[in-house]
């Protein structure tokens, strides 16, 4: 068996035992469990094989990062940053047919919470900077490693905090690759496309809340602070926002036609996307913005009127959309409803340069006759605290991928798995890019 191979195996064991630390991110401090876990146990990994790491503890809870660098060929070049995150969304065991933290192995999957979001990737890097420091392997350029807390809930105790805190540690780096991205999608004829993230939707998670008059449940009242928050809420919830091609959609759908010859005509462009299948969920979410009511909060008790209401309403906004989006809410929602948010702002490169041609040629010396695309990631990652570094973001983590999967539902979602031999195919395509960028 060859070296590569080795470390593509090591990508897989690695990725299971990642699964089984419960690293589940609630948002909420006082439910956090197992990144310092998982921080642990990256750093032994690093270590065993002769890495010096910082070990950064961001405030909180048990918040860990673990950063470690490896020298490269020419130091005066600009380093790449390959970055993922430790933490996960929650998951029911009931709903599984695996225990989503068994870390399971069969079938040709990996199962478990973080199987593609993101303990795949953090699986494959792991293997590749241990097989890299084992056999005295020298990239190009310098290849910083960093392994991230609390991305699912915005990245305060995580990228955005060493940003903000420890800059120092990233220095020289000039561009960055980690998850959502170099996933296959299969179009006409059996054509792979590899999708490549240049742009990313700003996020917004807002809290919006209503002041009435409290009383009780008997009575009459024009004042209901539930009632009128219930209205706004179904105004945003039914709104639709306008089509806005961005140039990196623009880019993927001339793509899709020069490949498959199908036509997105701007008066049918949702119908058109729909032929996509499985990842028309995303990129339909890319060709607006979007306000989703995710969280209702009111009252205490059957009979009596409650003085506030709260709704949780998750926004994503397109480039260059914030001012416009700002005053569509305001003539949605009206002067009545109180508004607090955290934003992070949208991510968008050009599809071009040498690093995108690295891609490119490390994906097709995999799987002759495949093409690259760039696309635009509806949600977002820690790239949004990167790129006020200066930093140019990439969504790169290469998976070839059953053409049958529905990998964009597999995102937070139950059975979350990656299949084994796409994990190593991954390993091997970033061992080609990690050599050529």
């Amino acid at each position: 068996m060859s070296q590569i191979e080795t470390a593509a195996d090591e990508a897989v064991t690695l990725t299971s035992e990642l699964i089984r630390i419960d690293t589940t991110n609630t948002g909420d401090p006082e439910t956090l469990v197992g990144e310092r876990a998982a921080a642990e146990y990256v750093a032994e990994k690093l270590t065993e094989v002769g890495y010096e790491i910082s070990y950064v503890e961001s405030g909180g809870r048990d918040r860990h990062n673990v950063i470690a660098r490896l020298p490269g060929a020419d130091p005066s070049r600009g380093a790449l940053l390959v970055h993922g995150h430790l933490d996960v969304v929650p998951a029911d065991p009931a709903e599984w047919s695996v225990h989503p933290f068994s870390g399971a192995i069969q079938d040709g999957y990996v199962w478990g919470r973080g199987a593609v979001d993101m303990k795949d990737v953090v699986g494959m890097t792991l293997a590749l900077a241990r097989h890299y420091k084992r056999e005295g392997i020298v990239p190009p350029r310098d290849l910083v490693f960093a392994f991230l807390a609390d991305e699912e809930a915005g990245g305060k105790f995580g990228a955005q905090w060493l940003v903000e805190n420890r800059p120092e540690l990233f220095e020289g780096v000039t561009e960055a690759v980690s998850e959502v991205g170099g996933f296959s999608i299969t179009l006409k004829d059996d054509v792979r496309a590899y999708v490549i993230e240049t742009a990313e939707k700003g996020i917004r998670w807002m809290k919006l809340r209503v002041r009435g008059t409290a009383g009780h449940g008997s009575m009459i009242h024009r004042d209901n602070a539930v009632t009128k928050l219930s209205e706004a809420v179904a105004r945003l919830g039914n709104h639709r926002f306008p089509l806005v091609l961005t140039d990196s959609v623009r880019e993927f759908l001339a793509g899709v036609t020069e490949i498959t010859g199908w036509d997105f005509p701007e008066d049918d462009i949702d119908g058109a996307v729909a032929k996509l299948g499985n990842i028309s969920r995303m990129i339909g979410a890319t060709l607006r913005d979007t306000a989703n009511p995710t969280m209702l909060t009111a009252g205490y008790k059957s009979n009596v009127i409650p003085s506030v209401a709260e709704a949780a309403v998750d926004c994503r906004i397109l480039p260059g959309r914030i001012e416009a989006f700002d005053r569509e809410l305001e003539e949605i929602l009206g002067p009545d409803i109180e508004k607090e948010w955290l934003e992070l702002p949208p991510v968008e490169t050009t599809f071009d340069g040498a690093l995108v041609d690295a891609m490119t040629a490390s994906v097709l010396a995999e799987d002759p006759g495949a093409r690259t695309l760039p696309y635009m990631l509806s949600g977002g990652t820690d790239a949004k605290s990167f790129q006020s570094l200066g930093i140019r973001n990439f969504g790169f983590a290469p998976l070839k991928l059953p053409a049958d999967l529905d990998f964009s539902g597999l995102f937070h979602g139950v059975d979350e798995r990656v299949p084994v031999e796409a994990l190593k195919f991954g390993t091997r395509v970033l061992d080609r890019f990690f050599r050529a960028s």
